[in-house]
């Protein structure tokens, strides 16, 4: 079987010519993780092509196997990572069943990634529909239309759907959907990592006991 399309491992030369930009030591003396993330995901917005906040949900079903799927951070603050979807999608069930996730992120520009584990709490309507009022009238629409994570006869079937609900919302301002929400992970451990030459990467990681971050260093 070739291989042909996986790149081989880098060489010296290519370590030596990499741009280091993750050198500076000043991230292990932070205190807030949540502070490091965000000046982290500034960072990435200037560098990104595109969605720097694109992140990995890892779940668990009802068979306890592990399912995951990129989602779009919608709003960060000290409570922790919020992100919204169809509460009756495969990620909002197993989400209602074992409500505990892993996120991750990461920034290819910078060589970077985090990781975060924590436990999920349903955001407030007031917040959903917030949100929910954000998106674009269309989006909203889709809402509507998407039995998401459902059996799809065809495309046909779907822009059918949207096609009606845009009828019945003619004029007439988009309502959140019931079935759909957001939820907020609440983080219990947050790792970040950085790219170093020859595979001796940085690893920093902060578990919070009692309320406080404790914070480690890990070998590569």
């Amino acid at each position: 079987m070739s291989h042909a399309a996986i790149p081989p491992s880098p060489s010296r030369a290519d370590y030596e010519a990499q741009l280091v930009r993750n050198s500076d030591d000043s991230i292990f003396d932070a205190a807030d993780p949540m502070a490091v993330f965000a000046d982290w995901l500034k960072e990435a917005g200037t560098t990104e092509l595109n969605d720097p906040n694109a992140m990995t949900l890892a779940t668990v079903d009802s068979h306890g196997m592990p399912d995951a799927r990129i989602v779009l951070l919608k709003d960060i603050d000290a409570r922790g990572f919020t992100f919204y979807s169809n509460l009756e999608s495969a990620k909002g069930q197993e989400l209602a069943d074992h409500p505990q996730a892993a996120l991750v992120f990461h920034w290819k520009s910078l060589r970077r990634q985090v990781r975060v584990r924590g436990v999920i709490e349903p955001v407030t309507a007031e917040e959903a529909d917030a949100y929910f009022a954000s998106r674009a009238r269309e989006s909203r629409i889709g809402a509507w239309a998407s039995s998401q994570s459902r059996m799809l006869e065809s495309r046909d079937v779907l822009e059918q759907r949207v096609a009606e609900e845009t009828a019945r919302f003619e004029g007439k301002d988009v309502p959140r959907p019931p079935h759909w929400s957001g939820w907020r992970l609440v983080p219990v451990c947050i790792e970040f990592w950085r790219d170093r030459q020859f595979r001796l990467h940085d690893r920093m990681r902060f578990v919070r006991h009692n309320g406080q971050w404790d914070v480690e260093r890990l070998y590569p």
